[in-house]
């Protein structure tokens, strides 16, 4: 296998990243990633990159926004490519937002069984929006999935 050369394509960014070069184009724009521009216009990444873009999709894939990842990428040092200690300092400050979400899905699988989805109807067992029939001053019906032109919240 030969080696990568230190300057690669978008193409060959894509191809080894296995991130779309539409993905690294949009990475681009929002400043996630950088690159360099050749004499005919065309884009060249340095090799770290694919470090960048790794962290990057590692951190999409445990649910962070983008908007969270460039923060994130921020507070390095002169924008460069993410070690592991870097990755573990981060996720660690990340640990309680995602503790936070996973209880909260947890607790949405427990309810699913007693829920009829989206708790709109004026129901005294939903305990996710619509707790002690709070809705039934709304009127009968699902006041939720009206159009708020028709009375709709």
């Amino acid at each position: 296998m030969s080696k990568l050369p230190e300057v690669l394509t978008i193409g060959q960014v894509a191809e080894r990243s296995g991130v779309p070069h539409t993905a690294l184009r949009f990475y681009e724009e929002r400043g996630l990633i950088a690159s360099e521009r050749t004499a005919g216009n065309q884009r060249r990444y340095a090799r770290s990159v694919l470090r960048r873009l790794a962290f990057i999709r590692t951190a999409q894939r445990v649910g962070l926004s983008l908007e969270d990842v460039h923060a994130a990428l921020a507070t390095l040092p002169d924008n460069r490519t993410p070690t592991k200690s870097d990755w573990s300092r981060l996720s660690t400050s990340w640990q309680t937002e995602l503790d936070a979400r996973i209880d909260a899905l947890r607790r949405l699988r427990d309810r699913l069984t007693s829920c009829i989805g989206c708790g709109c109807l004026s129901l005294r067992s939903c305990f996710l929006h619509n707790f002690e029939d709070e809705q039934a001053v709304d009127g009968p019906g699902a006041p939720k999935l009206k159009p708020v032109i028709e009375g709709g919240t």
